[in-house]
């Protein structure tokens, strides 16, 4: 709260108070508030505050918080514009800011994620006498008769059998892979509306340090750009007293998706000169790209439009022993890394709480293959 209020970069003070008193329904309304406006979007919300009176629209929310403010948390938070995100995602960050001492705190990996994110992880699993099978993906759900899950038939032909079933997919990956069976169920038809949002990430190399970064994660109000970083200074393995690398969030990028990456870095330095006018240009006269690296998820995080939340499915799926984790799951921290391990999280304690169930469930398969002649 004290850095916006001592920020008058973004904001006059005039624009703060109507702000503030624009938020007061979500902090006295709470939680009831909060939920209520799923069904808005963030600029349908910022609208309803100016209302006809001429004394109500002098006191209302400002456009500008939406282009100085709101456009910067709606692609940070999901990578589309406030016309498309509900603004419930907005209260429920905001919420978190407000409540958690920590709330607003950013951190890097020192490394990249495959070494210092999955290595462990694996590394942990085997430890413990688990197996992580790499190459291996599922081509089909197989059922019992009772619409159960029978096993998972591999793409190679393995099959796997288990006591309890998790997928820890996208949105998207879910929906190809459901049972024929399970499509009509409420539980899993209401994933329909959960769609994964289009990004692209984007790795820039310099020839030079750039002097207008800092070591900590960067919010854009860029058409095309979302929030960036100067990794040789947030991450250790990247460390560079002498050459920057920019990590950026290209989005919203529906319609670059399938463009090509030469076409997308020209368009990133077009916006990096706007951020850096005074050491980058989109000609290259003056900062040079050493490399570049483009990665494009056509599907990634759920797209958290109005109307959605209903949809958030819970772990612990009607079919018995099936179990679901991902950021989409029904978990406080919405589309995110974060979310995504709290959904894991809470996977395996519906696991755990199931243990009796799922224990019986092994040994009554036990019983019949052992009467099978």
């Amino acid at each position: 709260i004290l850095a916006i209020l001592r920020n008058n970069e973004m904001l006059t003070w005039p624009e703060k108070v109507k702000f503030a008193i624009g938020l007061l329904p979500a902090i006295i309304g709470g939680q009831a508030y909060v939920e209520a406006q799923d069904g808005l979007t963030v600029q349908e919300w910022m609208r309803k505050q100016v209302q006809p009176s001429d004394l109500v629209r002098e006191l209302g929310v400002p456009d500008r918080v939406t282009t100085e403010v709101f456009i910067a948390m709606s692609k940070a938070l999901n990578f589309i514009n406030p016309d498309e995100l509900s603004m419930q995602c907005i209260l429920i960050a905001l919420n978190r800011f407000l409540q958690e001492k920590h709330g607003s705190k950013m951190a890097f990996l020192d490394g990249n994620p495959p070494e210092r994110l999955c290595l462990p992880i694996v590394e942990h699993i085997q430890s413990l006498g688990g197996e992580v099978r790499l190459n291996s993906r599922v081509q089909k759900i197989e059922l019992n008769d009772d619409g159960t899950v029978k096993n998972f038939l591999l793409t190679n032909g393995n099959v796997i059998d288990g006591d309890a079933y998790v997928f820890a997919t996208p949105v998207d990956i879910l929906k190809l892979q459901l049972p024929e069976n399970w499509k009509e169920m409420a539980y899993f038809k209401r994933l329909e509306k959960l769609v994964g949002v289009p990004v692209i990430n984007i790795h820039i190399w310099f020839d030079r340090k750039l002097k207008n970064t800092y070591d900590h994660l960067l919010f854009s109000r860029s058409s095309l750009l979302s929030v960036y970083a100067d990794m040789s200074l947030t991450c250790k393995e990247y460390y560079n007293p002498n050459q920057s690398m920019l990590e950026l969030v290209f989005a919203p990028a529906e319609e670059w998706i399938s463009c090509s990456d030469s076409e997308i870095i020209d368009a990133t330095m077009k916006e990096l000169a706007k951020l850096f006018p005074d050491e980058i240009s989109a000609d290259q006269s003056k900062a040079k790209i050493v490399k570049y690296h483009v990665v494009k998820t056509p599907r990634s995080v759920y797209k958290t439009i109005p109307n959605c939340e209903p949809c958030r499915p819970l772990q612990r799926s009607p079919v018995e022993g099936f179990y679901l984790a991902g950021d989409y799951t029904k978990q406080k921290y919405l589309a995110s890394m974060e979310g995504a391990v709290l959904s894991g999280k809470l996977c395996a304690q519906a696991i755990v709480q199931d243990y009796v169930l799922l224990a019986a469930r092994g040994k009554g398969r036990l019983a019949e293959a052992s009467m099978c002649p």
